[in-house]
C-alpha cells in the first residue's frame, strides 16, 4: 500500500510539474526567438496602449501598409524594401499582435482606424497617405478612407475581405470549421505549453506557412492577449462590414488585387464543393469592391493564392505605384 502511494505521489508530482515545465521550455524559446528578431521600428503612444510602428523612406505620400487578420508588419517586408526608396513607408502591428501592446478597447474598426490615425501623427508621417489593405486589412483600410477623407489619396485592396462576404457566405459555413473551431483560449494554452510546436507546427497546417512558423510563434502570436484580439477582431468585424456597404469614394484612386490561385479549402475541413463556392462569392465580391470609386480598376495575382504580400509582393510594389502616380497627377 505505502509503495502505491509513492507512486500515485509521483505521479501527480510529474502530472503538476510537467506543464511548468512546458512553459518555462516555451517561455525560453520565444525568448531566443525575439533575441533573434529584435523588434525593429518604434512603439507609439496612442493613448493608453503603444503599437509597434516600422517607419521607412522619405518624403510624401504616406503608404500606410495594414495587414490581414492575425498578420503583423513583418509579413508587409518585402513590399516595404521595394517602396521606400521612393516615398514614406509606414507598417505596424495591431493592438495585441507581436510588439504591440494590447488594448481595452473594442477591436472595431472604428477603433482600430483612430489608432492609426494617431500613430501616424505621431511619427509625423507626410500626408497625404495611400492606404494598402490586405484580406481584413482592407476593410480597415476602406473605413479608414471613409473617416479621413481628407488624409487620404489612394487605396490598394490586396484580396481583401468584402463587405458582404459573411452575410453570403454564412450559410455554407454554419457549423463552422476545424481550423476556426478552437477557442481563442485553448489555443493560447496550447501556445503557452509549446504544444504549437510540435511536429513542426503541425497545429498551424493551413493557418501559418511552414518557413514562417519559427517567427510566427516567437513575435507575432507570443503575447498572451494575440489569439483573443484576432478572435475580437474577427467578432467584431461585422460592424465595419456595415460601416462601409455601399462605399462611395468618388473619384479616389483604387485598386483591387484579387488572387489567381484559389485557397486550399481542404486544408481547412471543407468539402470541394462547399470550397468551390466559397471561391466563387470571394472573387465575386473582389469585382463588386469596383464599384466604391469612379476611378477603381482589378488587377489580378495570378501567381498566388491568398497570402499576396508574401507570394507576390511585386504585384502590390507595382499598383502601389501606379496608385501614387495617378494620385500625384490628379493633386
Amino acid at each position: 500500500m505505502l509503495k502505491k502511494r509513492r507512486w500515485l505521489l509521483l505521479l501527480l508530482t510529474l502530472l503538476v510539474l510537467a506543464p511548468i515545465v512546458a512553459v518555462a521550455v516555451e517561455r525560453i524559446q520565444v525568448a531566443v526567438g525575439r533575441a533573434a528578431h529584435p523588434m525593429p521600428g518604434q512603439l507609439v503612444d496612442v493613448g493608453g496602449h503603444r503599437l509597434h510602428l516600422i517607419r521607412q523612406g522619405s518624403g510624401g505620400p504616406t503608404v500606410v501598409l495594414e495587414a490581414g487578420s492575425g498578420e503583423a508588419a513583418s509579413s508587409w517586408q518585402t513590399v516595404a524594401d521595394s517602396l521606400a526608396p521612393q516615398t514614406t513607408v509606414v507598417r505596424y502591428d495591431r493592438a495585441g499582435y507581436a510588439w504591440s501592446e494590447a488594448a481595452d478597447t473594442a477591436r472595431t474598426g472604428e477603433h482600430v482606424t483612430a489608432e492609426l490615425h494617431a500613430a501616424l501623427a505621431a511619427v509625423n508621417a507626410p500626408k497625404p497617405y495611400v492606404l494598402v489593405g490586405h484580406s481584413l486589412g482592407g476593410l480597415y483600410a476602406r473605413e479608414f478612407a471613409q473617416r479621413y477623407p481628407a488624409d487620404v489619396e489612394g487605396l490598394v485592396l490586396v484580396d481583401a475581405r468584402p463587405e458582404d462576404d459573411a452575410r453570403r457566405t454564412a450559410p455554407l459555413l454554419s457549423g463552422g470549421t476545424p481550423a476556426t473551431a478552437l477557442p481563442p483560449w485553448i489555443l493560447a494554452s496550447l501556445k503557452a505549453v509549446g504544444a504549437l510546436r510540435a511536429g513542426g507546427g503541425a497545429l498551424l497546417d493551413g493557418l501559418v506557412p511552414p518557413d514562417q512558423r519559427r517567427e510566427f510563434l516567437d513575435v507575432t502570436a507570443a503575447p498572451w492577449s494575440y489569439f483573443a484580439t484576432k478572435q475580437r477582431e474577427a467578432d467584431l468585424i461585422h460592424l465595419t462590414e456595415d460601416a462601409v456597404r455601399g462605399q462611395n469614394l468618388q473619384d479616389l484612386p483604387v485598386r483591387v488585387i484579387a488572387r489567381g490561385r484559389p485557397q486550399d479549402y481542404e486544408a481547412a475541413g471543407i468539402d470541394a464543393a462547399t470550397g468551390a463556392e466559397l471561391e466563387r462569392i470571394w472573387q465575386d465580391g473582389q469585382r463588386r469592391q469596383l464599384t466604391i470609386s469612379r476611378r477603381a480598376k482589378l488587377m489580378v495575382a495570378e501567381r498566388s493564392g491568398h497570402l499576396v504580400p508574401l507570394e507576390q509582393p511585386g504585384i502590390i510594389v507595382e499598383v502601389a505605384r501606379e496608385v501614387i502616380a495617378e494620385a500625384s497627377a490628379s493633386r
